[in-house]
């Protein structure tokens, strides 16, 4: 069984999303960033961690392509044109989505009051719906790489879920609708009831 070191309300509902997908089972401790929990695991204080056996793993994105790549299951195969293509939709995912919602909440929450940018963030969000564009135009199909769900899906519905909770402006409304189909699937369901808040 594996163990997702994070909360709900995290990068950790990623992997635990991508465990339901892969129907493995799994517990979670939802240890807190920075805390002494979550530094056992990874000793930055970063969330998620995943156990699994004696191996700890970090970072949401390594760890869901890992699983997937384990599990062969929601991936190309590694070496096939087809997983360039995904990785490539992976990386623009996190510095086109990811990066400019972490760096909205380090200016929000993450960073000391003194050192935070305010104004910084309404740049992040026209930035944030500039590439949520992007993203729409490329959609030709069910999911973002053609007829089944692969790791980008997840992530990418994720930062939309997390742009909403941060205040940024609602996505192309092909996206948002895109997002909110994906969001009835019973494993995107099973990892929401983890949220022990």
């Amino acid at each position: 069984m594996y163990t997702v070191i994070g909360s709900v309300k995290s990068r950790a509902f990623r992997v635990m999303w991508m465990l339901e997908e892969l129907g493995q089972s799994y517990e979670v401790n939802p240890a807190a960033p920075r805390s002494e929990e979550a530094r056992k695991f990874n000793p930055s204080g970063k969330i998620p961690a995943l156990l699994d056996g004696k191996e700890i793993l970090t970072d949401s994105v390594a760890i869901m392509q890992y699983l997937a790549d384990k599990h062969g299951a929601l991936t190309a195969a590694a070496g096939t044109a087809a997983r360039a293509r995904q990785d490539a939709m992976l990386f623009w995912l996190i510095d086109e989505f990811d990066a400019i919602l972490w760096a909205a909440a380090k200016h929000s929450f993450v960073f000391p009051e003194d050192q935070r940018v305010p104004v910084i963030k309404d740049s992040l969000k026209a930035e944030f719906g500039r590439s949520a564009t992007q993203l729409a135009n490329r959609l030709d199909g069910p999911f973002l790489m053609g007829d089944a769900i692969t790791v980008p899906d997840l992530l990418a519905v994720h930062c939309i879920n997390w742009s909403i909770g941060a205040g940024f402006d609602p996505v192309d409304a092909r996206l948002g609708e895109w997002a909110a189909s994906l969001r009835k699937r019973d494993s995107f369901k099973a990892a929401r009831a983890h949220d022990t808040a």
